[in-house]
C-alpha cells in the first residue's frame, strides 16, 4: 500500500482507495448506461484498458456485487460482438478502394 501512493504523489495524482472505488464506480455505469466497450471507458475517462479492466473485474465485484454483474453482461455482449465491429471496420476501411495494377488504377469493389 505504501508504495502506491508514493507513485501517486511522484506522479503528482495521489490516489486514495476511496477514490478508485467511486472511479470503478463510475466506469460501471458509464459502461452501463452506453453498452461501452473497455477501450471507450477508457478513451473516455483518460485511463488505460489494463485499469478499467481491473477497475471492474476485482474493485467492482468486492464493492457492490450486483452493478459488476451487470457490467459483466454488457461487457459479455461487447465480447460476443466484437468480431461483427472488427468486420465492419475492415469493410469501411476497403469500402471504395483504390488497387493499382500494372500501373493503371482500377476500382476494388467489396461486398
Amino acid at each position: 500500500p505504501c508504495h502506491i501512493l508514493f507513485l501517486g504523489i511522484w506522479f503528482g495524482v495521489v490516489h486514495l482507495t476511496s477514490d478508485i472505488e467511486k472511479r470503478a464506480a463510475l466506469l460501471a455505469e458509464y459502461i452501463i448506461d452506453h453498452g461501452a466497450t473497455v477501450r471507450a471507458a477508457a478513451a473516455q475517462f483518460g485511463i488505460s484498458k489494463s485499469t478499467v479492466h481491473k477497475d471492474l473485474t476485482e474493485r467492482l465485484k468486492q464493492r457492490d456485487k450486483a452493478m459488476w454483474l451487470r457490467v459483466r453482461g454488457v461487457l459479455e455482449k461487447n465480447k460476443a460482438e466484437r468480431h461483427i465491429r472488427g468486420g465492419e471496420a475492415t469493410r469501411q476501411k476497403y469500402k471504395g478502394d483504390t488497387e493499382k495494377t500494372d500501373g493503371n488504377v482500377s476500382e476494388r469493389q467489396l461486398l
